[in-house]
């Protein structure tokens, strides 16, 4: 038994051994190559101890921590996705940074975070990956700490991150005390029970956890933070943010939520469903007022949110299946459109106006054809794994008879589809005459061509032929709990 748990914990283990790696040999030899291949390596070694964890069913450690194949499939993707932040940001930090090896160490520290959140099964082990991963990222946004935009989204997201800390915190404290138990299992299991399941104390506390949660995703009408933290976050730092931290996040929401029934709780349905339109149409409308790519992906990123909410709502294997699909299409697509935003980027700022983009279809175009599919598989269009996704989330609304949601969803999606076919449109006109249009790197740096090329490539798999994915999902997803 004591093997067993020691292997289900190997991921975690693995990671953190990783983070005292990385410090030591930060200590006693800097070098930016050794600690990217440091990182790698442990990030590597942390997705290859997935299949070493025992296949018998669920492995509870504790009341903390539950590994089962939810708990797998989300590990994969946030370690999956950490290692390509890791081999998009060589490049951006050799021409940007001297002594850049503390970013990786504290991108695999963030990455043990969203680990913790996607296997927690207690409000204890909820908000110590939390923390975790808002301590890295506190500091990962305001890296370089030469850079005054970076430092300014890094206090920005520091203030409102330790207000959803004390939102949380406040609500867990509710819901214990009216519950006496912290263990998502159990609280599902009182919930059935009536009485205080149902009190004021046990709603309030439910709605702060909302609030506190809402921050950390940047749902409307907690997304303030969203356009500018994106905007001012070194490239790679923001693509981890938009998938990795949100991902594990929705992932842990998914999995209490699913516990907990929320659809018994018709006052909570109606402020899911007010967030999720509320999303879905600011996100898009304050998309099309943006000039700056970086705020465009930032305000699009509420939107897509939204659209998982669709799903979250539904409820059941579908809505599961949905949710799952669709973070994993979010992730191909958002970290390819990053991953050229990052390798555009100059030593001196990010590639991050309109006009960076315009004529790159001239200068670069097997880089203008990437971004091109990245963003027409944000919009949803057909052949691509964002079209699958989408289709999914509204299988899943329509299941349900969420016909509300369903129109907001499709109609919001058209409206994406105006901002998104601007910057193409960009890109194919020719390059304005002033000054000061970054150029990038001469050309791509091999990780960063690797990691574009897969993420190519998986867009438009998943879109011309899902189904090994979708069968993977139904085997490990299923019913999250």
């Amino acid at each position: 038994m004591i093997t067993l748990d020691f292997l289900a914990l190997l991921p975690f283990l693995v990671l953190a051994g990783a983070v005292v790696v990385i410090l030591l040999a930060i200590a006693f030899h800097r070098d930016h190559q050794l600690t990217l291949v440091l990182s790698l390596l442990g990030l590597a070694a942390a997705f290859g101890s997935l299949w070493a964890v025992p296949s018998a069913s669920t492995r509870r450690l504790t009341a903390l921590l539950v590994v089962d194949d939810y708990a797998l499939f989300f590990l994969g993707l946030v370690l999956a996705a950490s290692i390509a932040v890791a081999l998009l940001a060589y490049g951006y930090l050799w021409a940007r940074m001297d002594r850049p090896e503390e970013f990786y160490l504290l991108l695999v520290l963030a990455t043990l975070g969203s680990s913790v959140l996607v296997a927690a099964n207690h409000f204890a082990s909820f908000f110590l990956g939390l923390e975790i991963l808002s301590v890295s990222l506190y500091a990962l946004i305001a890296y370089p700490r030469g850079s005054a935009p970076g430092l300014e989204a890094g206090f920005k997201y520091l203030v409102l991150a330790g207000t959803s800390s004390a939102f949380l915190l406040f609500g867990m404290a509710l819901v214990y005390a009216a519950l006496g138990t912290m263990e998502f299992g159990r609280i599902a299991s009182a919930l059935t029970t009536g009485g205080a399941a149902h009190g004021v104390l046990m709603v309030v506390g439910l709605a702060l956890l909302i609030v506190g949660v809402g921050f950390k995703l940047a749902v409307v009408p907690f997304h303030l933070w969203t356009p500018d933290v994106y905007e001012g976050a070194p490239a790679p730092v923001t693509a981890f943010v938009a998938t990795v931290s949100k991902g594990a996040v929705f992932a842990l929401l998914l999995r209490f939520f699913t516990q907990v029934d929320v659809r018994s709780y018709g006052s909570l349905v109606i402020v899911f469903s007010a967030i999720a339109i509320g999303s879905m149409v600011a996100g898009n409308l304050l998309a099309l007022l943006q000039d700056n790519v970086k705020r465009i992906l930032a305000y699009s990123s509420i939107a897509h949110l939204g659209y998982l909410l669709v799903a979250f709502l539904a409820g059941g294997a579908l809505g599961a299946t949905a949710v799952s699909f669709y973070l994993v299409a979010y992730f191909v697509t958002t970290l390819g459109a990053f991953g050229v935003v990052t390798v555009l980027s100059s030593g001196e700022r990010d590639a991050g106006a309109l006009d960076d983009y315009r004529g790159l279809a001239f200068r670069r175009p097997w880089l203008a054809g990437m971004f091109t599919a990245m963003l027409l598989s944000l919009a949803g269009i057909p052949l691509t794994a964002g079209f699958i996704g989408k289709f999914l989330l509204v299988t899943a609304g329509v299941g349900v008879a969420w016909w509300l949601l369903v129109v907001v969803l499709v109609l919001a999606s058209g409206l994406g589809l105006f901002y998104y076919l601007r910057v193409v449109a960009a890109m194919f006109q020719p390059a304005p005459e002033a000054a000061g249009v970054p150029p990038g790197r001469p050309g791509l740096a091999p990780a960063g061509a690797l990691v574009l090329a897969i993420l190519t490539f998986l867009l438009i798999g998943l879109g011309v032929y899902p189904a090994p994915l979708l069968q993977l999902i139904q085997a490990t997803v299923g019913h999250p709990g």
